[in-house]
């Protein structure tokens, strides 16, 4: 049995008490005639759950390589090629900058990923196993959920749709994802011939799916409606994701409210990266009418943008942002998104601070959790599973 005592902490910037770990998981105090493995001192400091990052492209970045010039891109297929033209330029391989990327993530506080890695011809399955590779590396402290995810298109790009088989059917990753099936990969005006292959194989190798909606108006509603009628007849309710979903924030309420009862009836869940005031989904809302809705950090300094920094606490205070949030209610609602919202979607346990949760948690220094989502005070520790994993933003080994 291995119990950490953390002592003088505050939990949820409550009052000054002590958090105790067993074998992992919070307890409501120390077992009988148990004496501590270890002992950590708080110094008072606020106790945050650690941060679930529910929608990143680690494949894709530049963390820690030299600066990258940026070409204009205009749409979607702009973008596609610059993503090859950043792939061939890089010096460190897939698995080495994703590694860099999530244990840099580790150390502002996130204590899992879903991670969207690129599977297309010009790279063939590098981004999966780089990925694993990297997860590997963080085993005890990050778990990573992997995403084949297909930027360049199933239909439009011949020989796609047998590297996403390839990557399911060896179980090389957790899902599979797809993109705008109606629109960019010109499947219809539901996505038929993507959403056919993306069942398939969910039906076939028991993968997940997570499929990212740029597409605005009916070539974004027609297939989400599209995936949950398809969820609920495969009866894969819980186990289906629309990223980003752009074609909701436009919606006037009664008509979000509908759509938002067909996707919860479904178990459809999405997630949204807070990318600006009218793309940021109504995650308040949504989750009001039992939508699960995750937070993201999206593409973190790659060819789509040099922004992005992997730390989720920062995401919630842009989600803050993006939605004018001004209460404390509005802005521990944030908070709450990237540590509850995400973690729910992954399927993980709320890591809460109440015993028998996860010991998953990270002390800041604070007077009250809407000022640390404003403030973005430094993360003093990181612990996972009751181990400190990351002291004064350095990775411990």
């Amino acid at each position: 049995m291995h119990v950490t005592l953390f002592r003088q902490v505050r939990p949820l910037g409550g009052p000054v008490t002590d958090l105790v770990a067993v074998d992992g998981v919070l307890a409501a105090g120390l077992p009988p005639g148990a004496e501590p493995s270890a002992v950590v001192e708080g110094g008072g400091r606020i106790a945050l759950p650690t941060l679930v990052d529910a929608h990143v492209h680690p494949d894709k970045t530049t963390w820690g390589e030299p600066w990258y010039s940026r070409r204009p891109a205009h749409d979607l297929p702009e973008y596609v090629a610059a993503d090859v033209e950043l792939y061939e330029h890089q010096r460190a391989p897939i698995g080495e900058r994703a590694h860099r990327l999530l244990a840099h993530a580790v150390t502002r506080g996130t204590r899992a990923v879903r991670a969207h890695v690129d599977v297309a011809p010009a790279y063939g399955l590098a981004g999966v196993t780089g990925l694993r590779e990297a997860a590997e590396r963080l085993a005890g402290k990050l778990d990573v959920q992997s995403v084949a995810f297909p930027q360049h298109g199933v239909v439009r790009t011949p020989g796609a749709a047998e590297l996403l088989t390839e990557a399911a059917r060896t179980g090389l990753v957790d899902a599979v994802g797809g993109i705008d099936p109606a629109g960019f990969d010109g499947g219809g005006p539901d996505g038929r011939e993507q959403l056919d292959l993306l069942f398939g194989l969910a039906e076939r190798y028991g993968v997940l799916l997570d499929v990212h909606l740029h597409d605005r108006g009916p070539a974004g509603l027609g297939p989400l409606r599209e995936l949950a009628a398809r969820t609920v007849a495969a009866g894969l309710q819980g186990r289906v994701t629309a990223s980003h979903a752009f074609c909701l924030p436009e919606l006037p309420a009664a008509a979000l409210g509908a759509t938002a009862d067909v996707l919860a009836a479904a178990g459809i869940a999405l997630t949204t990266v807070a990318p600006s005031a009218h793309q940021v989904l109504p995650f308040r809302e949504l989750r009001a009418r039992g939508v699960r809705v995750g937070l993201g950090s999206d593409g973190v300094r790659d060819s789509w943008s040099p922004y992005g920094n992997a730390d989720m606490l920062h995401r919630a205070h842009l989600l803050g942002w993006t939605t004018d949030a001004r209460t404390d209610a509005e802005l521990t609602d944030c908070l709450e998104l990237a540590a509850h919202g995400g973690a729910e979607l992954l399927g993980l346990p709320r890591a809460d601070l109440v015993p028998g949760a996860p010991a998953d948690f990270q002390l800041v220094d604070g007077e009250c959790v809407p000022q640390v989502v404003v403030d973005l005070p430094p993360r003093e520790l990181v612990v996972k599973a009751g181990r400190v994993v990351a002291e004064h933003g350095r990775l411990l080994d």
